[in-house]
């Protein structure tokens, strides 16, 4: 019974831990030349990058971004449909895919570097209150031994690792070949999962929400 309601509540502290915003926005900047003046998404079409080693990450990630924006009415295209291999690409086929697509601005991510840190959960103790009246009619039998042990139960702490993805967000105007917006944000994640679909979502409202908070979109 101990080790069962032990396990439990290192479960509910995994579960509270996990409340925190998974994507958080560590700093901002606006480019104040562009102050006052239109939304960038409305010039045109946005064209949204993804910079990573993983195809598969890629498109799934612009594939959401660019849902995101048209969600809001603003025209969006996807970077893979103009690159479509994998890696790095030159700056003449960059180029390229901004003149084909007819994008005003480019929306480019890119991850900086991922850490890992150990979580704990701390066991947890029992007070002896929780025993006492079950203790009185059965005096020191069944009652007051199990109240008793209550009194001293302790839950071992759990520890699990995260994932600490950070990454770079720029929005440039094509025109001027100029940053309009920059922000740092990190993702965190159980190991191995910075990837999925779900929390590529979760990142792209983030940014999303920000773009149209600041009226850049």
């Amino acid at each position: 019974m101990r080790r069962a309601l032990g396990a439990l509540f290192a479960v509910v502290a995994m579960l509270l831990a996990g409340c925190a915003a998974p994507t958080q926005l560590n700093a901002q900047w606006f480019n104040p030349q562009f102050a006052g003046k239109p939304p960038i998404g409305a010039a045109g079409p946005l064209l949204v990058v993804s910079v990573t080693p993983d195809g598969t990450t890629r498109r799934v990630f612009e594939d959401l971004m660019v849902a995101n924006l048209e969600a809001r009415r603003v025209a969006a295209v996807q970077s893979y449909r103009f690159l479509p291999a994998d890696g790095a690409a030159t700056q003449p086929q960059i180029d390229a895919a901004v003149k084909e697509s007819g994008a005003q601005a480019v929306l480019v991510s890119r991850v900086l570097g991922v850490s890992q840190s150990l979580r704990v959960a701390p066991g947890a103790g029992m007070w002896p209150g929780w025993g006492g009246p079950w203790g009185g009619p059965w005096g020191w039998g069944w009652g007051g031994y199990y109240g008793g042990h209550w009194g001293g139960a302790y839950a071992t702490p759990q520890v699990w690792t995260e994932e600490n993805v950070q990454v770079e967000t720029q929005l440039f105007d094509v025109a001027t070949q100029t940053v309009v917006w920059s922000g740092s944000s990190t993702t965190t994640t159980a190991p191995g999962s910075q990837g999925s679909e779900h929390t590529l979502q979760q990142f792209v409202q983030l940014i999303a929400d920000t773009l149209a908070a600041a009226k850049l979109i």
